[in-house]
């Protein structure tokens, strides 16, 4: 068995996608982890002790991937340190320095294969920015598919995992497959959901803190979209960066920071994702965003050490 596991967002999902579409597998599990959470729960490492080769994408889990010991191909875009488990082969442009803003290019690129879905994993990663790339213009024009369609295509394959629904999450994978990519605007599980969604997202927003043009919000809301409230703050807000706390989320605390790509050029974030992660917590992150899922009562003292980068 081919198993597939997977980050929970657009990216993820387009990237086990894409992946299953290069090597033509028909003989494949694909899983997602708990949602917010960077590490293999007990459910994926049993279908890991099951596979003959596995195959992780878009998630930032490289202590997970030392302790495998199955063949694996790990592809991802995020920042990391290099796994020296030789059973593993990581394919990361960033430990060479190189940003690519989505793992659905790195698995188009490393197998040669492009269509939509390498577009929108670029799309669902770094919003309207997209747009500016070349490669992702010519991609979704190829297939005829708009800005605001592909923009609205993101916000429905998010909705499973926003809704908290795992499985959902899987099953995007095979709907994308089974589809074609422009009948998907109108399938309804996904419509029904991104219109709760979208309500949940405007209160989180409309009324922002404001600290040396750095937006602060905290809210309580089962549905996790914290992600989301931040891209809000900085894309279309315009904040300079955005630290969102989710104060109850099934039970812990969501701590969110992202910056604008400007800011990134100032904002050393895989310094400040070892540093939050050394309190304990569970966190993963890239060049413009670090998430955290963690105890509530540890919640002040991330916001301490992010308070460090507010500058």
């Amino acid at each position: 068995m081919n198993l597939i596991v997977h980050h929970w967002d657009t990216d993820g999902v387009t990237s086990a996608a894409l992946l299953v579409k290069a090597l033509a597998l028909e003989d494949f599990t694909n899983m997602t982890a708990p949602i917010g959470e960077f590490s293999f729960d007990e459910r994926i490492w049993g279908a890991v002790g099951r596979a003959k080769r596995l195959y992780v994408l878009d998630f930032n889990v490289p202590g997970e991937a030392e302790k495998v010991e199955v063949p694996t191909l790990f592809i991802d875009h995020h920042t990391q340190p290099r796994i020296r488990n030789p059973l593993v082969e990581q394919v990361n442009p960033s430990l060479g320095g190189e940003y690519y803003p989505s793992c659905s290019l790195v698995v188009s690129e490393h197998f040669g294969i492009w269509n939509a879905w390498s577009a929108l994993g670029v799309v669902g990663d770094i919003g309207e920015r997209a747009f500016e790339l070349e490669k992702v213009r010519t991609l979704l024009e190829r297939e005829g598919i708009s800005r605001d369609e592909a923009l609205r295509l993101v916000e429905l394959v998010d909705s499973n995992y926003i809704a908290m629904e795992r499985e959902a999450v899987e099953e995007a994978v095979r709907v994308l497959l089974n589809n074609d990519i422009k009948g998907l605007l109108e399938y309804e599980p996904w419509v029904k959901k991104a219109e709760a969604i979208r309500e949940a997202i405007e209160e989180a927003t409309s009324n922002p803190e404001e600290r040396n043009g750095f937006a602060i919000v905290r809210f309580e809301s089962p549905f996790n979209v914290i992600s989301k409230v931040a891209r809000k703050l900085v894309w279309e807000m315009k904040y300079r960066g955005a630290v969102v706390v989710n104060g109850n989320f099934h039970g812990n605390a969501q701590v969110y920071f992202r910056v604008s790509g400007e800011e990134a050029e100032r904002t050393d974030m895989a310094e400040l994702i070892e540093r939050v992660r050394a309190l304990g917590t569970n966190t993963g992150g890239k060049r413009e965003v670090m998430g955290c899922v963690c105890e509530k009562g540890k919640t002040n003292d991330v916001l301490s050490i992010i308070e460090e980068y507010l500058r």
